[in-house]
């Protein structure tokens, strides 16, 4: 179980770790709790450590322990006259954003020969970038806003305000803003830290709600039913459904108010369901995500997509009557039983190195 990981959604990465790696453990499995501080250190930790445990870094009883890339690739313990590898059939990542979901983590695993639930790196990498995702989209015919990279040297988009500048790699609405002109916009890029590393903006929607399904791709493809998070009574803020509603307001995610299954209108359920099926199949997805949509009228745009989202979005498929340790069961199965990333060296058969030239005259 690989959680926390150097990311802003670090602190509920490790509640979802904890979840799953309870939930498995009392389900007869042996589990190894699996650490990624936010320096990138890495720790093998009691499974029955608190939450709380972790507020000062690796928690007691925590034991150091490397990832380690090629060959004879995995994770293994520190210390001593001699590294010894930790037996570890398949990892489960629990990791939220950052480098745990942007294929920077699955990329590794993959150098590491290790197997591992969640997105591939290229399905990672994909999930995160927003512009990436939304112009696959387009191509897909999926319906969606319109969405342009943003810079500070950006001329005003042809739609017009309000727009949302969003951070075009991150995800669980942090770092997000509502502005009512171009030029705010643009000088947000220069001084957001969360935006430097790319943005986009797209029409804000007053009139839009959130509607949200899961999907999982084991035993098949599976789409859950629709889900509507409810606003708090009285809430006259912007229509967003921010990060602190989804993970810091009461139980958090898994007891955040919402409509599941949600009463919709027939034909806007049904454009609902077609578009995740559709973008499941087209953008990589691979064990359990969330596919978060707008909502307006009889309209309907795809908007985001979670490749791993908090909680494993165990509810989605509680409400079906999967328990979440058969779920993680199935992520498990899944990874398990698929082939391991392949690297080729075909081609790489000396030619070229025989029939150069001394490099100096290369560089001539």
């Amino acid at each position: 179980m690989v959680f926390g990981g150097p990311s802003p959604e670090h602190d509920v990465s490790i509640l979802t770790g904890l979840q799953a790696a309870r939930t498995l453990a009392g389900g007869g499995h042996d589990v190894a709790a699996l650490y990624w501080t936010k320096a990138g250190d890495w720790h093998e930790v009691p499974v029955t450590t608190e939450a709380e445990g972790f507020l000062e870094g690796p928690p007691r009883g925590s034991r150091a322990i490397a990832l380690r890339v090629g060959g004879d690739g995995g994770f293994f313990s520190e210390g001593g006259l001699r590294r010894q590898p930790l037996n570890i059939e398949v990892v489960v990542n629990c990791c939220h954003g950052g480098p745990g979901e942007d294929g920077t983590l699955q990329g590794a695993f993959d150098l590491a020969g290790v197997r591992y639930t969640g997105p591939t790196a290229a399905g990672a990498f994909l999930g995160m970038d927003k512009l990436a995702f939304h112009d696959l989209l387009a191509a897909a015919g999926c319906p969606a806003l319109p969405r342009l990279a943003l810079t500070v040297d950006s001329p005003p988009p042809a739609f017009g305000p309000p727009y949302i500048v969003k951070p075009r790699f991150g995800g669980s609405s942090i770092g997000i803003h509502v502005v009512d002109d171009a030029a705010t916009a643009a000088a947000l890029v220069r001084s957001q830290p969360l935006l430097r590393d790319g943005a986009v903006i797209e029409p804000y929607r007053r009139d839009a709600v959130d509607v949200n399904v899961s999907v999982r791709t084991h035993p098949g493809l599976e789409v859950s039913a629709i889900e509507r998070p409810l606003r708090p009574a009285g809430d006259a803020g912007e229509r967003i459904y921010s990060y602190a509603e989804k993970y810091l307001q009461g139980e958090g995610l898994e007891g955040a108010r919402r409509e599941l299954p949600a009463s919709l209108p027939p034909q806007v359920e049904r454009q609902v369901l077609d578009a995740a099926r559709l973008v499941a199949q087209v953008s990589l997805v691979r064990s359990v995500a969330r596919i978060d949509f707008l909502w307006a009228g009889e309209e309907v745009w795809v908007n985001e997509i979670n490749t791993i989202p908090g909680a494993m979005a165990k509810y989605f498929w509680e409400e079906r009557g999967i328990s979440f340790l058969q779920q993680l069961r199935d992520l498990i199965d899944e990874a398990r039983s698929g082939r391991g990333r392949q690297f080729t060296v075909q081609g790489a058969d000396g030619t070229a190195l025989r029939s150069a030239r001394a490099i100096a005259d290369k560089l001539a």
